[in-house]
């Protein structure tokens, strides 16, 4: 058994105050709210249950962490209204018009130009020719 493994095995809870367990080895019947998605579940208002950890040299603290919930606790997840639909399409069209040109670019505009590509590098007329 290595060390990352020793730190990551706690199923009592004692050392991290939650179960915890090693990447890919949580116990049946418990999922993480990606894998609950995938089901057309949701955690529902459960309270965490567990989390499985490991190493991430890309995090700052060095340690990957996802929680898990009981299956057989999951809801279903709600479906989405016709108003919920609506102002989700509102909000997508005002990520794809730019704010000079006010024109819907077809695409989400890029937060690092704030406007659509033509309006950030405009073609010279006399270049053009």
């Amino acid at each position: 058994m290595s060390a990352a493994f020793g730190k990551c095995y706690d199923p009592s809870g004692a050392r991290w105050g939650v179960p915890t367990y090693p990447w890919r080895l949580a116990p049946e019947g418990m999922a993480t709210r990606r894998q609950l998605r995938a089901r057309g579940l949701r955690p529902g208002g459960q309270p965490v249950q567990a989390q499985v950890m490991r190493r991430s040299r890309g995090r700052k603290s060095g340690v990957a962490v996802a929680f898990l919930y009981r299956i057989d606790e999951a809801k279903p997840v709600r479906r989405m209204t016709s108003r919920k639909w609506g102002a989700l399409a509102l909000a997508m069209l005002a990520r794809r018009t730019c704010p000079v040109c006010r024109q819907d670019a077809g695409y989400v505009i890029p937060t690092s130009l704030g406007m659509c590509i033509p309006c950030a590098y405009p073609v010279d007329e006399q270049h053009a020719a």
